[in-house]
Protein backbone atom coordinates (compact mmCIF):
# COMPACT_ATOMS: atom_id res chain seq x y z
CA UNK A 1 0.00 0.00 0.00
CA UNK A 2 1.30 3.46 -0.80
CA UNK A 3 -0.06 7.00 -0.78
CA UNK A 4 -0.97 8.15 -4.29
CA UNK A 5 -0.20 11.85 -4.71
CA UNK A 6 -2.83 13.91 -6.52
CA UNK A 7 -1.99 16.74 -8.88
CA UNK A 8 -3.71 20.09 -8.41
CA UNK A 9 -5.68 19.27 -11.57
CA UNK A 10 -6.87 15.98 -10.07
CA UNK A 11 -7.76 17.61 -6.74
CA UNK A 12 -9.88 20.16 -8.57
CA UNK A 13 -11.50 17.43 -10.65
CA UNK A 14 -12.52 15.36 -7.62
CA UNK A 15 -13.87 18.44 -5.82
CA UNK A 16 -16.01 19.33 -8.86
CA UNK A 17 -17.42 15.81 -8.99
CA UNK A 18 -18.42 15.91 -5.33
CA UNK A 19 -20.14 19.26 -5.79
CA UNK A 20 -22.00 17.95 -8.85
CA UNK A 21 -23.18 14.92 -6.92
CA UNK A 22 -24.39 17.07 -4.01
CA UNK A 23 -26.30 19.23 -6.48
CA UNK A 24 -27.80 16.14 -8.15
CA UNK A 25 -29.09 14.56 -4.92
CA UNK A 26 -30.21 17.79 -3.26
CA UNK A 27 -29.12 19.71 -0.17
CA UNK A 28 -31.33 17.67 2.15
CA UNK A 29 -29.55 14.41 1.32
CA UNK A 30 -26.49 12.89 2.98
CA UNK A 31 -24.37 10.65 0.74
CA UNK A 32 -22.43 7.55 1.84
CA UNK A 33 -19.83 6.07 -0.54
CA UNK A 34 -17.75 3.08 0.63
CA UNK A 35 -14.30 2.08 -0.53
CA UNK A 36 -13.61 -1.50 -1.61
CA UNK A 37 -12.55 -4.08 0.95
CA UNK A 38 -9.29 -5.97 0.71
CA UNK A 39 -9.98 -9.53 -0.45
CA UNK A 40 -7.99 -12.57 0.61
CA UNK A 41 -6.77 -14.81 -2.19
CA UNK A 42 -5.56 -17.67 -0.02
CA UNK A 43 -4.60 -17.99 3.65
CA UNK A 44 -3.26 -14.50 4.57
CA UNK A 45 -2.32 -13.51 1.01
CA UNK A 46 -4.57 -10.77 -0.46
CA UNK A 47 -5.52 -10.18 -4.06
CA UNK A 48 -3.98 -7.04 -5.61
CA UNK A 49 -6.19 -4.22 -4.38
CA UNK A 50 -8.52 -2.45 -6.84
CA UNK A 51 -10.49 0.48 -5.49
CA UNK A 52 -14.26 0.70 -5.86
CA UNK A 53 -14.81 2.81 -8.97
CA UNK A 54 -17.51 5.03 -7.43
CA UNK A 55 -15.35 5.84 -4.39
CA UNK A 56 -12.32 6.38 -6.62
CA UNK A 57 -14.30 8.70 -8.92
CA UNK A 58 -15.12 10.98 -6.00
CA UNK A 59 -11.89 10.88 -3.96
CA UNK A 60 -8.86 9.49 -5.80
CA UNK A 61 -7.97 7.60 -2.61
CA UNK A 62 -6.61 4.09 -3.18
CA UNK A 63 -7.05 2.49 0.24
CA UNK A 64 -9.42 -0.25 1.40
CA UNK A 65 -12.17 0.03 4.00
CA UNK A 66 -12.70 3.81 3.90
CA UNK A 67 -15.99 5.74 3.77
CA UNK A 68 -16.81 9.06 2.12
CA UNK A 69 -19.65 11.06 3.68
CA UNK A 70 -21.06 14.13 1.93
CA UNK A 71 -23.11 16.34 4.25
CA UNK A 72 -24.44 19.42 2.41
CA UNK A 73 -24.58 22.71 4.33
CA UNK A 74 -22.71 21.28 7.30
CA UNK A 75 -20.93 24.09 9.14
CA UNK A 76 -17.83 22.00 9.86
CA UNK A 77 -17.50 21.07 6.18
CA UNK A 78 -19.39 18.98 3.64
CA UNK A 79 -16.69 16.38 2.85
CA UNK A 80 -15.86 13.82 5.53
CA UNK A 81 -13.58 10.80 5.17
CA UNK A 82 -13.35 7.87 7.55
CA UNK A 83 -9.99 6.16 7.02
CA UNK A 84 -7.46 3.97 8.79
CA UNK A 85 -5.14 6.16 10.89
CA UNK A 86 -1.45 6.18 10.03
CA UNK A 87 0.20 3.26 11.84
CA UNK A 88 4.03 3.20 11.75
CA UNK A 89 4.17 -0.51 12.62
CA UNK A 90 1.64 -1.43 9.89
CA UNK A 91 3.46 0.85 7.46
CA UNK A 92 6.64 -1.17 7.98
CA UNK A 93 4.86 -4.19 6.48
CA UNK A 94 2.40 -2.76 3.97
CA UNK A 95 3.54 0.81 3.31
CA UNK A 96 2.16 4.10 4.61
CA UNK A 97 -1.48 5.13 4.49
CA UNK A 98 -2.85 8.63 4.13
CA UNK A 99 -4.14 8.75 7.69
CA UNK A 100 -6.33 11.54 9.01
CA UNK A 101 -3.93 14.31 8.06
CA UNK A 102 -3.45 12.98 4.51
CA UNK A 103 -7.21 12.60 4.06
CA UNK A 104 -7.54 16.32 4.64
CA UNK A 105 -4.36 17.62 2.99
CA UNK A 106 -4.14 15.30 -0.03
CA UNK A 107 -7.70 14.18 -0.68
CA UNK A 108 -9.69 17.30 0.14
CA UNK A 109 -11.67 16.19 3.19
CA UNK A 110 -12.95 18.97 5.42
CA UNK A 111 -12.84 16.54 8.32
CA UNK A 112 -11.33 13.09 8.75
CA UNK A 113 -12.01 10.47 11.41
CA UNK A 114 -10.70 7.02 12.22
CA UNK A 115 -12.67 4.05 10.93
CA UNK A 116 -13.34 2.79 14.44
CA UNK A 117 -15.34 5.98 15.10
CA UNK A 118 -17.95 5.17 12.45
CA UNK A 119 -20.65 3.83 14.76
CA UNK A 120 -20.17 6.67 17.22
CA UNK A 121 -20.23 9.51 14.67
CA UNK A 122 -22.49 8.42 11.81
CA UNK A 123 -25.85 8.71 13.61
CA UNK A 124 -25.17 12.33 14.52
CA UNK A 125 -24.03 13.07 10.94
CA UNK A 126 -27.26 11.62 9.54
CA UNK A 127 -29.54 13.53 11.90
CA UNK A 128 -31.41 16.40 10.32
CA UNK A 129 -31.27 15.13 6.74
CA UNK A 130 -34.39 13.94 4.93
CA UNK A 131 -32.71 11.28 2.78
CA UNK A 132 -29.66 9.03 2.62
CA UNK A 133 -28.17 8.14 -0.74
CA UNK A 134 -25.93 5.06 -0.69
CA UNK A 135 -25.19 2.02 -2.90
CA UNK A 136 -28.02 -0.47 -2.40
CA UNK A 137 -25.76 -3.25 -3.69
CA UNK A 138 -23.40 -2.82 -0.71
CA UNK A 139 -25.09 -5.08 1.85
CA UNK A 140 -22.77 -4.37 4.78
CA UNK A 141 -23.20 -0.61 4.52
CA UNK A 142 -26.96 -1.00 4.10
CA UNK A 143 -27.19 -3.06 7.32
CA UNK A 144 -25.04 -0.60 9.27
CA UNK A 145 -27.11 2.31 7.98
CA UNK A 146 -30.30 0.63 9.13
CA UNK A 147 -28.76 0.20 12.58
CA UNK A 148 -27.76 3.89 12.67
CA UNK A 149 -31.31 4.87 11.70
CA UNK A 150 -32.75 2.64 14.41
CA UNK A 151 -30.50 4.37 16.94
CA UNK A 152 -31.69 7.77 15.74
CA UNK A 153 -35.34 6.73 16.04
CA UNK A 154 -34.76 5.91 19.69
CA UNK A 155 -33.63 9.50 20.13
CA UNK A 156 -36.49 11.01 18.16
CA UNK A 157 -38.34 12.00 21.33
CA UNK A 158 -35.47 14.35 22.09
CA UNK A 159 -36.11 16.23 18.86
CA UNK A 160 -33.59 14.30 16.75
CA UNK A 161 -35.22 13.64 13.36
CA UNK A 162 -33.79 10.70 11.39
CA UNK A 163 -33.82 10.57 7.58
CA UNK A 164 -37.01 9.04 6.25
CA UNK A 165 -35.90 7.82 2.81
CA UNK A 166 -33.08 5.73 1.34
CA UNK A 167 -32.05 6.33 -2.28
CA UNK A 168 -29.72 4.27 -4.44
CA UNK A 169 -26.43 5.99 -5.24
CA UNK A 170 -26.21 4.25 -8.62
CA UNK A 171 -28.76 6.43 -10.41
CA UNK A 172 -27.25 9.90 -9.88
CA UNK A 173 -23.58 8.89 -9.72
CA UNK A 174 -23.54 6.48 -12.64
CA UNK A 175 -25.23 9.04 -14.86
CA UNK A 176 -22.43 11.45 -13.93
CA UNK A 177 -19.77 8.86 -14.72
CA UNK A 178 -21.29 8.18 -18.14
CA UNK A 179 -20.26 11.61 -19.48
CA UNK A 180 -16.46 11.86 -19.40
CA UNK A 181 -14.73 15.11 -18.53
CA UNK A 182 -11.71 16.48 -20.41
CA UNK A 183 -9.46 15.03 -17.69
CA UNK A 184 -11.02 11.59 -18.10
CA UNK A 185 -10.82 11.69 -21.89
CA UNK A 186 -7.10 12.45 -21.68
CA UNK A 187 -6.61 9.39 -19.47
CA UNK A 188 -8.74 7.23 -21.75
CA UNK A 189 -6.72 8.28 -24.80
CA UNK A 190 -3.60 7.11 -22.96
CA UNK A 191 -5.21 3.81 -21.98
CA UNK A 192 -6.26 3.33 -25.61
CA UNK A 193 -2.76 4.12 -26.90
CA UNK A 194 -1.07 1.67 -24.52
CA UNK A 195 -3.67 -1.00 -25.33
CA UNK A 196 -2.90 -0.46 -29.01
CA UNK A 197 0.85 -0.75 -28.37
CA UNK A 198 0.28 -4.04 -26.56
CA UNK A 199 -1.79 -5.50 -29.39
CA UNK A 200 0.86 -4.61 -31.97
CA UNK A 201 3.55 -6.19 -29.81
CA UNK A 202 1.48 -9.38 -29.47
CA UNK A 203 0.87 -9.48 -33.23
CA UNK A 204 4.59 -9.17 -33.91
CA UNK A 205 5.26 -12.13 -31.59
CA UNK A 206 2.81 -14.55 -33.24
CA UNK A 207 4.36 -17.70 -34.63
CA UNK A 208 3.33 -21.29 -35.22
CA UNK A 209 3.66 -23.63 -32.20
CA UNK A 210 3.67 -20.91 -29.54
CA UNK A 211 0.95 -21.04 -26.89
CA UNK A 212 -1.91 -18.62 -26.35
CA UNK A 213 -0.61 -17.81 -22.85
CA UNK A 214 2.68 -16.69 -24.38
CA UNK A 215 0.80 -14.09 -26.41
CA UNK A 216 -1.10 -13.03 -23.29
CA UNK A 217 2.24 -12.42 -21.58
CA UNK A 218 3.29 -10.10 -24.43
CA UNK A 219 0.20 -7.97 -23.81
CA UNK A 220 0.70 -7.83 -20.06
CA UNK A 221 4.36 -6.96 -20.40
CA UNK A 222 3.40 -3.74 -22.20
CA UNK A 223 0.67 -2.94 -19.67
CA UNK A 224 3.06 -3.26 -16.72
CA UNK A 225 5.81 -1.31 -18.51
CA UNK A 226 3.44 1.66 -18.42
CA UNK A 227 2.50 1.19 -14.75
CA UNK A 228 -0.80 -0.31 -15.78
CA UNK A 229 -2.50 -3.67 -15.59
CA UNK A 230 -5.09 -5.62 -17.60
CA UNK A 231 -8.54 -4.03 -17.52
CA UNK A 232 -9.88 -7.61 -17.69
CA UNK A 233 -8.39 -11.07 -18.10
CA UNK A 234 -6.96 -11.13 -21.66
CA UNK A 235 -8.66 -13.40 -24.19
CA UNK A 236 -6.24 -15.07 -26.60
CA UNK A 237 -8.25 -17.55 -28.66
CA UNK A 238 -6.79 -19.47 -31.56
CA UNK A 239 -8.77 -21.49 -34.07
CA UNK A 240 -12.21 -22.59 -32.91
CA UNK A 241 -11.51 -21.21 -29.41
CA UNK A 242 -12.46 -17.81 -30.87
CA UNK A 243 -16.06 -19.05 -31.11
CA UNK A 244 -16.19 -19.07 -27.29
CA UNK A 245 -17.03 -15.45 -26.52
CA UNK A 246 -15.40 -15.30 -23.08
CA UNK A 247 -12.64 -17.83 -23.70
CA UNK A 248 -10.04 -17.39 -20.95
CA UNK A 249 -8.13 -20.68 -20.76
CA UNK A 250 -5.37 -19.34 -23.06
CA UNK A 251 -3.80 -22.81 -23.12
CA UNK A 252 -3.88 -24.00 -26.75
CA UNK A 253 -0.97 -24.12 -29.18
CA UNK A 254 -1.18 -21.94 -32.29
CA UNK A 255 -1.23 -23.81 -35.59
CA UNK A 256 -0.49 -22.76 -39.16
CA UNK A 257 -3.62 -21.84 -41.06
CA UNK A 258 -5.47 -20.71 -37.93
CA UNK A 259 -6.60 -17.28 -36.89
CA UNK A 260 -5.95 -16.01 -33.37
CA UNK A 261 -8.40 -13.57 -31.77
CA UNK A 262 -6.95 -11.26 -29.11
CA UNK A 263 -9.35 -9.28 -26.91
CA UNK A 264 -7.49 -7.31 -24.27
CA UNK A 265 -7.21 -3.89 -22.68
CA UNK A 266 -4.87 -1.89 -20.48
CA UNK A 267 -6.08 -0.18 -17.33
CA UNK A 268 -4.05 3.01 -17.01
CA UNK A 269 -4.68 5.41 -14.11
CA UNK A 270 -7.75 3.24 -13.49
CA UNK A 271 -9.29 3.91 -16.94
CA UNK A 272 -9.85 0.98 -19.30
CA UNK A 273 -8.91 0.30 -22.87
CA UNK A 274 -10.56 -2.55 -24.80
CA UNK A 275 -9.46 -3.71 -28.26
CA UNK A 276 -10.09 -6.89 -30.23
CA UNK A 277 -8.15 -7.88 -33.32
CA UNK A 278 -7.79 -11.11 -35.31
CA UNK A 279 -4.47 -12.22 -36.78
CA UNK A 280 -3.57 -15.08 -39.16
CA UNK A 281 -0.97 -17.28 -37.48
CA UNK A 282 1.10 -17.67 -40.64
CA UNK A 283 0.61 -14.07 -41.70
CA UNK A 284 -1.94 -14.51 -44.50
CA UNK A 285 -5.72 -14.98 -44.45
CA UNK A 286 -7.19 -17.91 -46.34
CA UNK A 287 -9.93 -17.15 -48.87
CA UNK A 288 -12.72 -18.20 -46.48
CA UNK A 289 -11.16 -16.43 -43.48
CA UNK A 290 -10.79 -13.26 -45.51
CA UNK A 291 -14.41 -13.42 -46.70
CA UNK A 292 -15.74 -13.62 -43.13
CA UNK A 293 -13.29 -11.01 -41.86
CA UNK A 294 -14.29 -8.49 -44.53
CA UNK A 295 -17.95 -8.81 -43.51
CA UNK A 296 -17.17 -8.13 -39.85
CA UNK A 297 -14.93 -5.19 -40.75
CA UNK A 298 -17.62 -3.69 -43.00
CA UNK A 299 -20.14 -4.11 -40.18
CA UNK A 300 -17.83 -2.43 -37.67
CA UNK A 301 -17.14 0.53 -39.96
CA UNK A 302 -20.87 0.92 -40.68
CA UNK A 303 -21.58 0.94 -36.94
CA UNK A 304 -18.85 3.47 -36.15
CA UNK A 305 -19.97 5.89 -38.84
CA UNK A 306 -23.48 6.02 -37.39
CA UNK A 307 -22.18 7.40 -34.07
CA UNK A 308 -23.04 11.04 -33.39
CA UNK A 309 -24.88 13.13 -30.79
CA UNK A 310 -28.64 12.54 -30.62
CA UNK A 311 -28.33 9.14 -32.31
CA UNK A 312 -29.91 6.23 -30.40
CA UNK A 313 -27.48 3.95 -28.60
CA UNK A 314 -28.92 1.00 -30.55
CA UNK A 315 -28.27 2.56 -33.97
CA UNK A 316 -24.68 1.26 -34.34
CA UNK A 317 -25.86 -2.25 -33.47
CA UNK A 318 -28.67 -2.10 -36.02
CA UNK A 319 -26.21 -0.94 -38.68
CA UNK A 320 -23.82 -3.79 -37.87
CA UNK A 321 -26.61 -6.39 -37.86
CA UNK A 322 -27.77 -5.44 -41.36
CA UNK A 323 -24.27 -5.78 -42.80
CA UNK A 324 -23.59 -9.09 -41.04
CA UNK A 325 -26.97 -10.55 -41.98
CA UNK A 326 -26.45 -9.70 -45.65
CA UNK A 327 -22.91 -11.04 -45.49
CA UNK A 328 -24.07 -14.36 -44.04
CA UNK A 329 -26.63 -14.60 -46.84
CA UNK A 330 -23.93 -13.91 -49.42
CA UNK A 331 -21.75 -16.68 -47.94
CA UNK A 332 -24.65 -19.12 -48.08
CA UNK A 333 -24.67 -19.63 -44.32
CA UNK A 334 -28.22 -18.28 -44.12
CA UNK A 335 -31.14 -18.55 -46.53
CA UNK A 336 -34.06 -16.29 -47.30
CA UNK A 337 -34.26 -12.54 -47.82
CA UNK A 338 -32.53 -9.90 -45.71
CA UNK A 339 -35.84 -8.79 -44.22
CA UNK A 340 -36.69 -12.40 -43.31
CA UNK A 341 -33.32 -12.95 -41.65
CA UNK A 342 -33.63 -9.73 -39.67
CA UNK A 343 -37.21 -10.42 -38.62
CA UNK A 344 -36.60 -14.02 -37.58
CA UNK A 345 -33.27 -13.26 -35.89
CA UNK A 346 -31.66 -16.28 -37.59
CA UNK A 347 -28.41 -14.29 -37.86
CA UNK A 348 -28.07 -14.65 -34.08
CA UNK A 349 -26.72 -18.16 -34.57
CA UNK A 350 -23.53 -16.47 -35.79
CA UNK A 351 -23.77 -13.02 -34.14
CA UNK A 352 -25.35 -13.46 -30.73
CA UNK A 353 -24.14 -10.45 -28.73
CA UNK A 354 -24.72 -6.72 -28.90
CA UNK A 355 -22.27 -4.41 -30.61
CA UNK A 356 -21.39 -1.94 -27.86
CA UNK A 357 -20.94 -1.29 -24.15
CA UNK A 358 -19.91 1.78 -22.19
CA UNK A 359 -16.22 2.19 -21.32
CA UNK A 360 -14.55 4.16 -18.52
CA UNK A 361 -13.35 3.37 -15.02
CA UNK A 362 -14.84 -0.09 -15.58
CA UNK A 363 -14.35 -1.99 -18.82
CA UNK A 364 -18.12 -2.58 -18.84
CA UNK A 365 -18.78 0.87 -17.50
CA UNK A 366 -21.85 2.12 -15.68
CA UNK A 367 -24.77 4.07 -17.08
CA UNK A 368 -28.19 3.07 -18.35
CA UNK A 369 -28.67 2.01 -21.96
CA UNK A 370 -32.37 2.84 -21.91
CA UNK A 371 -34.43 5.60 -20.33
CA UNK A 372 -38.17 5.17 -19.85
CA UNK A 373 -38.06 2.02 -21.98
CA UNK A 374 -36.42 3.64 -25.01
CA UNK A 375 -32.80 3.52 -26.13
CA UNK A 376 -31.06 6.62 -24.84
CA UNK A 377 -29.42 8.97 -27.29
CA UNK A 378 -25.67 9.43 -27.49
CA UNK A 379 -24.13 12.60 -26.07
CA UNK A 380 -20.67 14.18 -26.37
CA UNK A 381 -18.34 12.74 -23.75
CA UNK A 382 -19.73 9.21 -23.84
CA UNK A 383 -17.23 6.46 -24.68
CA UNK A 384 -18.39 3.14 -26.08
CA UNK A 385 -16.91 0.09 -27.75
CA UNK A 386 -17.91 -1.05 -31.22
CA UNK A 387 -17.35 -4.81 -31.58
CA UNK A 388 -19.44 -6.84 -34.00
CA UNK A 389 -18.45 -10.43 -34.67
CA UNK A 390 -19.20 -13.65 -36.54
CA UNK A 391 -18.72 -17.02 -34.83
CA UNK A 392 -19.18 -20.10 -36.99
CA UNK A 393 -19.52 -23.43 -35.23
CA UNK A 394 -18.36 -26.77 -36.62
CA UNK A 395 -21.82 -28.22 -37.23
CA UNK A 396 -22.54 -30.61 -40.11
CA UNK A 397 -24.60 -28.02 -42.00
CA UNK A 398 -21.66 -25.60 -42.21
CA UNK A 399 -19.31 -25.83 -45.22
CA UNK A 400 -15.93 -27.15 -44.06
CA UNK A 401 -14.06 -24.04 -45.21
CA UNK A 402 -15.95 -21.90 -42.66
CA UNK A 403 -16.08 -24.23 -39.67
CA UNK A 404 -14.46 -22.92 -36.50
CA UNK A 405 -13.88 -19.36 -37.74
CA UNK A 406 -14.44 -16.77 -35.03
CA UNK A 407 -13.89 -13.08 -35.77
CA UNK A 408 -14.54 -9.98 -33.68
CA UNK A 409 -13.16 -6.49 -34.35
CA UNK A 410 -13.37 -3.94 -31.54
CA UNK A 411 -12.43 -0.28 -31.11
CA UNK A 412 -13.06 2.35 -28.43
CA UNK A 413 -15.03 5.34 -29.69
CA UNK A 414 -15.60 8.77 -28.12
CA UNK A 415 -18.78 10.64 -28.99
CA UNK A 416 -17.80 14.20 -29.94
CA UNK A 417 -19.83 17.34 -30.58
CA UNK A 418 -19.65 16.73 -34.34
CA UNK A 419 -19.62 12.94 -34.49
CA UNK A 420 -17.04 10.49 -33.21
CA UNK A 421 -13.36 9.90 -32.54
CA UNK A 422 -11.88 6.40 -32.69
CA UNK A 423 -9.42 6.26 -29.80
CA UNK A 424 -7.81 2.99 -30.90
CA UNK A 425 -6.94 3.68 -34.54
CA UNK A 426 -3.28 2.71 -34.05
CA UNK A 427 -3.87 -1.03 -34.45
CA UNK A 428 -4.13 -2.25 -38.07
CA UNK A 429 -7.47 -3.79 -38.99
CA UNK A 430 -7.79 -4.06 -42.76
CA UNK A 431 -6.62 -7.31 -44.30
CA UNK A 432 -3.93 -5.47 -46.25
CA UNK A 433 -2.63 -3.67 -43.13
CA UNK A 434 -2.62 -6.85 -41.05
CA UNK A 435 -0.79 -8.94 -43.62
CA UNK A 436 1.73 -6.13 -44.18
CA UNK A 437 2.44 -5.83 -40.44
CA UNK A 438 2.95 -9.55 -40.04
CA UNK A 439 5.12 -9.92 -43.14
CA UNK A 440 7.39 -7.13 -41.88
CA UNK A 441 8.26 -9.11 -38.71
CA UNK A 442 10.79 -11.92 -39.36
CA UNK A 443 9.77 -15.25 -37.83
CA UNK A 444 12.85 -15.33 -35.58
CA UNK A 445 11.99 -11.90 -34.16
CA UNK A 446 8.47 -13.09 -33.48
CA UNK A 447 9.70 -16.09 -31.51
CA UNK A 448 12.14 -14.04 -29.46
CA UNK A 449 9.89 -11.00 -28.86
Amino acid sequence: MSINALSSCDKSEYAKRRKRLIKAVGRKTVVLVPAAAELIRNNDNPYPFRQNSDFLYLTGLIEPDALLVLCPKRAEGEVILFVAPHDPERARWDGPRAGLEGARRIYGADQAFALDELDARLPELLAGFERITLPFAHQELMLRTLRWLAELRLKSRAGVVPPQTLKDLAEPLHEMRLIKSAVEITKMRRAAAITAEAHKRAASAISEDMFEFELASQLQRVFYQHQGEPSFAPIVASGANACVLHYRANESRLEAGQLVLIDAGAEIEHYAGDITRVWPVDGVFSKSQRAVYEIVLAAQLAAIHVIAPDVAFDAPHEAAVRVIAQGLLDLGLLTGSLSEVLESGSYKRFFMHRTSHWLGLDVHDVGRYKTEGAWRVLEPGMVLTVEPGIYIDAAEDIPKAYRGIGIRIEDDVLVTAKGFEVLTLDVPKTVTEIEALMSSTPPRARLDA
